[in-house]
């Protein structure tokens, strides 16, 4: 695959979000990570990001959306909420991007989507938590370019003889 992504999420306050968050991007190959606005122990952080996001990936944090830098040529995805979202299933993802996430209990502000090139969505009645909201986007992106063959008409895997593995117990 080619390009690069990073995540970013404004106004976090609980240290396991921020840890989960890190961790999923790690997960999924995020080139950086980022906070903007956040309150949290990095400590408190550790506990939550098993894999050790810091270790494998840059990490920036800011105060304001003003601050944030962004890479040459990098477009920015704001995942929130709104009526004039775009629906996730129904976005192409930028080659090179940063997704940002707004914090547990608020939308992103409105200098942070002022500063979106674009806002998706995911299809839910209401908001869900900023970690899922971000592994959701990130699984998106990967099925989107990651070159993975057509889904099958019919049920089960792309190959008509695929038989579920046995399990190793």
């Amino acid at each position: 695959m080619r390009g690069y992504f990073g995540v970013g999420v404004e106004g976090i306050s609980k240290s396991y979000n921020l840890g989960a968050v890190l961790r999923t991007s790690n997960a999924f190959g995020a080139s950086f990570a980022f906070t903007i606005g956040a309150t949290h122990k990095a400590l408190e952080v550790r506990r939550t990001d098993t894999s050790r996001s810091d270790t494998h990936m840059p990490f920036y944090e800011w105060d304001t959306p003003s601050e944030l830098i962004l890479p040459k040529n990098c477009q920015m995805v704001g995942v929130e909420l709104t009526d004039a979202s775009i629906e996730l299933p129904s976005f192409r993802h930028p080659t090179n991007c940063v997704y940002v996430l707004g914090p547990e209990k608020g939308n992103l502000s409105d200098a942070m989507q002022a500063r979106c090139d674009y806002l998706v969505k995911i299809p839910t009645k209401f908001c869900i938590n900023v970690s899922l909201a971000c592994a959701l986007a990130l699984y998106d992106r990967t099925i989107m370019m990651g070159g993975y063959p057509e889904r099958p008409v019919k049920v089960g895997g792309p190959d008509k003889d695929w038989v579920k593995p046995k399990s190793k117990r």
